[in-house]
Order: structure tokens, then sequence, then C-alpha cells
């Protein structure tokens, strides 16, 4: 077997055709010029491990990169990665779920409910993830491979090389005061969640009984008639949590300005929420008149329970995320 005949065979099959007679000739020249005038077949492999691996050989004659993101890209493709897929996740789950409740028509138990907003919403991730790893790493390897720099430094986030400034662009910032993507995730998730139900308490939220058939649908907790009445200020709210969030994301750190927005923000829900719980038509009847027999009280006690109670909870969970936001701004 020809050792030196195999080697610029295995080089030439992965070289554009229309330069491969002239590479063959160059590489058979170059590995003769090694060799001794009488060599052996041990010369030969000597030689031939000097020049190293055909696959490695081949990509120095290349004009493409033998592979998808190379070193100059591969930072900013993790990066928006990272970025990219929990927001899509999260804004897909929203749309899932909206468009679920939207052509719901009342007939399924709240654990049906529960059960196929899981398996689609599963679904509806790994789609997502896939259409963006898809198509971000499209986008990325069509940019390395027209950038006239390829070949150069690793690009940072901001698609520039890298130089010292970009040092004073990445400050130190202790662990509790970092905000992770995973906690602006949730963050998101959680107003999606709530605002679900919200807008489609008359199906979801009320008292369900055990039958044959699993969880029955009793009676809804609220009036969804005065509900809706404060669709517009509840927006807001959710305009506003969701532009928190997405400060968050920015940031990546709590600050002083980001805990005074966090108290407003906690402030306005609050009162729209104790304003919306004020409501004397909010409860249903049905709803105060089952709860009331099961506890043995009065009904205006029972009202009483619920609307204290769930101002007292609410003001409480306000008071602490204030009480957090300041505390991890304040971390040095």
């Amino acid at each position: 077997m020809n050792l030196i005949e195999v080697y610029i065979r295995e080089v030439a099959q992965r070289l554009p055709e229309k330069k491969r007679e002239d590479i063959i000739l160059e590489l058979r020249s170059n590995i003769e010029d090694m060799l001794p005038d009488d060599y052996s077949e041990e010369d030969v492999k000597e030689v031939l491990e000097k020049l190293g691996s055909p696959v490695a050989l081949a990509s120095n004659y290349r004009d493409w990169p033998m592979y998808l993101i190379g070193p100059r890209y591969f930072d900013v493709y993790m990066t928006l990665l990272k970025m990219i897929l929990p927001i899509a996740a999260v804004i897909s789950l929203i749309a899932m779920t909206t468009e679920y409740f939207i052509g719901y028509s009342g007939e399924q138990a709240v654990l049906n409910i529960g059960l196929n907003l899981m398996t689609e919403g599963i679904q509806r991730v790994i789609e997502v993830g896939i259409q963006v790893f898809f198509w971000l790493t499209l986008m990325l390897v069509v940019l390395e491979r027209t950038d006239k720099g390829r070949g150069g430094q690793p690009l940072t986030a901001r698609f520039k090389e890298w130089t010292p400034d970009d040092l004073k662009n990445k400050p130190y910032i202790p662990k509790k005061k970092a905000i992770s993507k995973y906690e602006v995730f949730l963050s998101l998730m959680w107003t999606g969640i709530w605002a679900t139900f919200y807008f489609y308490a008359n199906y979801l939220v009320g008292v369900y009984e055990g039958g044959r058939d699993g969880l029955v649908f009793v009676t809804p907790t609220f009036n969804q008639e005065v509900l809706l009445r404060y669709w517009p200020i509840v927006v807001i709210v959710i305009g506003l949590e969701i532009t928190l969030s997405l400060y968050k994301l920015i940031k990546r750190q709590w600050t002083k300005r980001m805990a005074i927005c966090n108290t407003a923000l906690q402030l306005i829900g609050t009162i729209v929420f104790i304003v919306i719980l004020l409501n004397p038509n909010l409860l249903s009847q049905d709803f105060i008149m089952y709860m009331s027999d099961l506890f043995a009280t009065t009904t205006n006690q029972f009202k009483t329970w619920i609307v204290g109670g769930g101002i007292s909870l609410f003001m409480i969970a306000a008071a602490y995320n204030v009480f957090d936001g300041f505390r991890k701004a304040n971390i040095h």
C-alpha cells in the first residue's frame, strides 16, 4: 500500500474539485521534499505524521470552514441562544394559553385543562426551541461565511472585536444581587398565569366536586362581568409587569432605580387589587352561599374573611417584594 497516495487521496476528496489538481501536485511535491532520497516506510509515516490529519490539512486549503459556528462567532451565538430561547418559550406559552381559553367551551374539568395545557405547552416549547435553534444557527452560519474578517479575533456579544475597554462593561455583580434569566422567565410565566386566570375566572376559579368523571365545576368564585369592568387597568398592570421583567433581563442586577420601579408596580398592583376586591358584587352569590354552608357561618362573615384575608395576604406579599428589592439593590 502506497501510504503517500492514500494520504493525498484522503486530502483531495475533501477539496473543491476546481482546486483539487493543483493542490495534489503541491502536496505531493512537499511530501517528496520532506523525504530522504532512499526513504523507508517509517520515513513516510514520520512525514505524514508531521503533516497531520488529512481532514485538518484539507481544511487549510478550503475557503470555507469545516464547522457550523467557529470561535469568532461562537460566544455571540451562545449569548443570543441563551437570551432568545427563554423569551420565545414564554411568549409561545402565553399565546398558547390565550388561544386555548378563547376556544374553551366550558365543558372540561380543571384537571383535564391542566393536563392538556401541560402536554401542549411542552410540545410548543420544543417546537419553538427547534425553530429558534435552526434560524439562529442559520443566521450565524451565513454571517460567519460572509464576514471578510473571518479568522480574526472572536467577537463579543456586541458583534465587535474585544478591546480592553470591554472590561469596563463587565462590572462585578454579587451573586445575591444578580438577576438570573431563570428568574425573569418565572416572572413572565407568573404574569401569563394570573392574567389567564383573571380573564377566564368563570371557567377556572371556583368550587369543584368529585364525581364519576373526575372533578366537576360546581360554581365560579367570581362574577366575570365585574372582573371585566376593570380590564383596562388590569391590562396596564400586565404591561408594567412585562416591562419590568424585560428591564431586569437587560440590567441583570438589582439597582436602586429598579427597586423604585418595583415599588411603584407593587403599589399600583395593590391598589388595583384592593379596589377590585372591595366591589360588593365581585363574589358570586352561589359561591358565597356554598362556602357559608360549608364553614357553618353567615354570608357576611365569609365575605369579610375572604376580602380581609385577600387584602392582608396581598399587602404582605407586596411589602416583602418591596423590601427584598431594596435589600438586593443595597448589596455591594
